[in-house]
């Protein structure tokens, strides 16, 4: 069982930098590889990226790549989502997820076994 909690949302304007933080509990974090996600009222959840179990292997939706950087602490249990020049369309409630073990479907929420409680990112123009 793994429990996740997301922070580091909040309102920034258009061309700033936020960083969200997901601290995962349990011992066996090392084991997961780690997604974020996004969803805007209205639409679907998006996958945004996701990291490898060991940090090796990075991956981005076309939407965000070259300005959001996805990272991850295994000795603190923390996966982290850098997000620089954020546009208002990158608004939404951000989600991280654990995917035990890893899989190519990276961007499948389907295949996460845990999710986050979300945080808010609102962007103003």
């Amino acid at each position: 069982q793994v429990q996740l909690v997301e922070s580091g949302g909040g309102l920034v304007q258009a061309g700033g930098s936020l960083r969200l933080s997901c601290a995962a509990s349990g011992r066996t974090f090392s084991r997961y590889a780690m997604g974020w996600f996004r969803q805007a009222p209205g639409k679907e959840r998006e996958f945004v990226a996701a990291i490898s179990w060991n940090g090796g292997s990075t991956f981005y939706a076309d939407s965000v790549k070259g300005r959001f950087t996805i990272s991850r602490d295994n000795a603190k249990n923390t996966v982290y989502l850098q997000m620089n020049s954020l546009k208002p369309e990158d608004t939404a409630v951000y989600y991280c997820a654990a995917d035990y073990g890893g899989s190519s479907y990276y961007a499948n929420q389907y295949n996460y076994d845990y999710w986050g409680q979300g945080t808010q990112v609102t962007v103003s123009s």
